[in-house]
């Protein structure tokens, strides 16, 4: 059995979730959701499985995306 450690705050209690991240893409930024992770029960973060990282990877580099969506931007200058 895995066990799992948050590398942000260090607790241990983990449950399995679909989560969507943005990524920086060659300046561009990419929307990737239902990505299966172990999201930490304390601080939230999320944690992926080294085959779902390569996934993901070959996902942003090689797949036409799903859809195209206007967003909106801010800027806190």
């Amino acid at each position: 059995m895995i066990m799992f450690k948050c590398h942000v705050c260090g607790h241990t209690a983990a449950k399995n979730e679909f989560v969507s991240e943005v990524f920086t893409i060659a300046g561009r930024r990419v929307l990737v959701e239902h990505i299966p992770a172990q999201v930490c029960e304390h601080c939230g973060e999320a944690v992926f499985s080294r085959e779902t990282t390569e996934r993901v990877r070959r996902l942003v580099h090689d797949a036409r995306p799903a859809k195209t969506v206007p967003l909106d931007v801010f800027a806190m200058a």
